[in-house]
């Protein structure tokens, strides 16, 4: 049965919206679950701050919660945009948008439960000092929410660029393939921010006086776990933004999907890793604070060593853009 074009368009943009939403419904919900499951071990520990406890618990899961708000948006935007002057690259574009956003709110929902969940019980462990766990709690959360963000910036740019001039092959492959690089990679730097930022909850509570070098710690930790999904970034845009020759055999096409498809899965191992790395070091800097500086230098050298093999994949995605 054939189809006109105008139909293609709007069935990339229901399908894009549909992994948008279906996707990104995942991360933020077994971060919020986790969050509850901490609150509650929290209770039967210290049942007598249950109120303070309940009212953390539905902060953490709030902020976790936005990585799948900024994935119910983009959906919204694509079910409901006006695509009747759209052209065929519009509808590669829908799609790309919503692999990008609905992979990329994963991760960040995910990571965001740890330091929600650990705030509850360092609460529970240390109710005189609740304030600055549940301060740090935000902060690490709110870092952790960047790799969504991230994707959130693709996915509108893939749903308002124009495309006018570029050739359909090989640019639709490119503008998927933009979508895949970023959302990928902002799955491990979402978890790895959140593996940081719990540890860095757990460790004020256990040692409140340690708090600025625990946190200093904690933000440069996440830092270096972002940047997977920076190297996503960057190849997304470079996949968004150079004019390919117009090219009809298969192997154009693939090797633009291919370099999002390297980038976005050799950026999930780095982002882990660092976060692992982060996690290490913030929870011995709450113990042996005298130690932080030498601390915080094994991480980064460890982070750094990790931090490779996300610079390999973006090395391969390049090759694959401007080589083969």
């Amino acid at each position: 049965m054939p189809y006109d074009p105008q139909t293609l368009i709007q069935t990339a943009a229901y399908i894009g919206g549909g992994f948008a939403m279906g996707f990104g419904a995942v991360g933020a919900a077994i971060g919020e679950g986790y969050t509850a499951a901490q609150a509650n071990l929290a209770v039967s520990r210290n049942p007598e701050i249950s109120g303070d406890l309940f009212k953390n618990m539905l902060v953490g899961q709030a902020v976790a919660e936005s990585a799948s708000i900024f994935a119910l948006v983009i959906a919204i935007l694509l079910l409901f945009l006006d695509l009747t002057n759209a052209g065929l690259l519009n509808a590669a574009a829908a799609l790309g948008a919503g692999l990008c956003m609905g992979l990329g709110a994963i991760g960040s929902g995910v990571g965001s439960g740890f330091p929600g969940g650990a705030a509850c019980f360092g609460i529970a462990r240390q109710p005189a000092v609740s304030s600055k766990i549940t301060t740090n709690m935000l902060v690490g959360s709110a870092v952790c929410q960047t790799p969504a963000i991230f994707s959130m910036v693709v996915a509108l740019m893939l749903i308002f660029m124009t495309f006018e001039g570029a050739p359909l092959y090989p640019t639709w492959a490119a503008l998927v393939g933009a979508g895949l690089s970023t959302g990928l990679a902002a799955i491990g730097s979402g978890y790895g921010g959140g593996l940081a930022a719990g540890a860095s909850c757990s460790g004020v509570a256990r040692s409140p006086e340690t708090v600025g070098n625990v946190t200093t710690t904690m933000l440069v930790g996440q830092a270096v776990a972002q940047t997977p999904s920076i190297f996503g970034l960057l190849v997304s845009f470079i996949l968004m933004f150079k004019s390919f020759p117009e090219s009809t055999t298969l192997s154009a096409a693939m090797a633009l999907l291919g370099a999002g498809i390297s980038m976005g899965f050799g950026g999930i191992g780095p982002g882990v890793g660092n976060g692992m790395a982060a996690q290490g070091a913030i929870r011995w800097v709450a113990r042996r604070v005298e130690s932080a500086g030498e601390l915080m230098r094994i991480m980064l050298v460890g982070q750094a060593v990790s931090q490779s093999t996300a610079i390999y994949a973006m090395v391969v995605s390049l090759v694959l853009i401007f080589v083969v």
